[in-house]
């Protein structure tokens, strides 16, 4: 017997999975593969770039997929939102920044509005665009997020919906690798969650191997939520937001040490993203590395989380409860 939650029903897929769209690195391919896995793969629009955002959509081929944005950066660019309501997505994500603006439009074209949030101020504000999923992220989270743990924003934000909007579905997100997390997450009142860094340790991520390596043969005592790489790449991220990843020559050499690192060649950072030099980059990943120890397809990893999960949920239930 497969999972079923509100997430699965109410997406039509098998596990409650959704991929996290990373920027630079969830394209066409991986969300697809995830859809194959029985999720949802979401790519990652990131900054915004309307060309590979239509390649990354071919690439995805028919699977049914959706596309996430970075709010803020969106907001400098609205039209890219048009862009890629013109393909149809199955849902549009919705992260670090006001989501209200974009709301209508997502919703008349038919698109279900996930809004990802890290405060409970954040998860008002969704509420109060009427996003149809929630996701809680917990600062486990590689990439981009904010301070609050997943341990306890989950269910505080689980409790706000029991409370003012009950149809409202939650996710969980940051730190989820395994079935473990796929398990404690339902527990905690989530109706699935959303997987970026063990989504990312496969084949079909748009990633250079060497950094999948670097990562996967450390522990997740080494990460770091930090500002030197936003300001390598040139992007002005809200405060609030740091990003979390792996800790590097790179990163040791300037995290704390951002005022003179604004000279860096932009240039020459994405060349060393491109071509793999992990130790001259920050490489954004999160905490669940320690639980993660190979590269494979994306929808192995899929069906993997949801059959451990299932296994937990009925093993320990019956053992515990005996």
């Amino acid at each position: 017997m497969a999972l079923r939650t509100r997430l699965t029903e109410a997406l039509d897929i098998k596990v409650p999975i959704v991929l996290a769209p990373m920027g630079f690195a969830a394209g066409g391919r991986l969300a697809a593969a995830v859809t194959a896995g029985g999720g949802l793969g979401l790519i990652g629009g990131g900054y915004g770039d309307a060309d590979w955002l239509d390649r990354e959509f071919a690439a995805a081929g028919n699977a049914r997929v959706g596309c996430g944005f970075i709010t803020w950066s969106m907001a400098k660019q609205p039209e890219l939102l048009d862009h890629v309501l013109a393909h149809a997505p199955a849902a549009v994500m919705l992260s670090f920044g006001d989501p209200a603006p974009f709301a209508a439009r997502i919703r008349a074209a038919g698109s279900r509005i996930i809004c990802q949030v890290q405060t409970m101020a954040h998860a008002r504000a969704a509420l109060a665009c009427g996003a149809d999923i929630i996701v809680a992220q917990g600062t486990e989270a590689g990439g981009h997020g904010a301070v609050r743990a997943g341990m306890t924003l989950v269910p505080e934000v689980a409790d706000l919906l029991a409370r003012e909007s009950p149809d409202t579905l939650l996710v969980a997100a940051g730190g989820i690798a395994d079935g473990r997390g796929l398990a404690a997450s339902l527990m905690l009142g989530a109706d699935g969650v959303l997987i970026g860094s063990r989504l990312w340790a496969s084949p079909e991520c748009l990633i250079h191997p060497n950094h999948q390596k670097a990562a996967l043969g450390r522990d997740g005592d080494a990460t770091i939520r930090q500002t030197a790489a936003d300001i390598a790449r040139g992007y002005d991220w809200p405060e609030e937001f740091t990003g979390r990843v792996l800790r590097t020559e790179f990163i040791a050499r300037w995290h704390g040490h951002e005022t003179e690192h604004r000279a860096v060649a932009r240039p020459e950072y994405l060349a060393a993203v491109a071509e793999g030099r992990t130790d001259e980059v920050g490489v954004f990943i999160g905490e669940a590395i320690g639980l993660m120890h190979d590269v494979i397809p994306a929808a192995e990893i899929v069906v993997r989380i949801g059959e451990e999960a299932e296994a937990l949920l009925r093993g320990r239930a019956a053992c515990m409860l005996a």
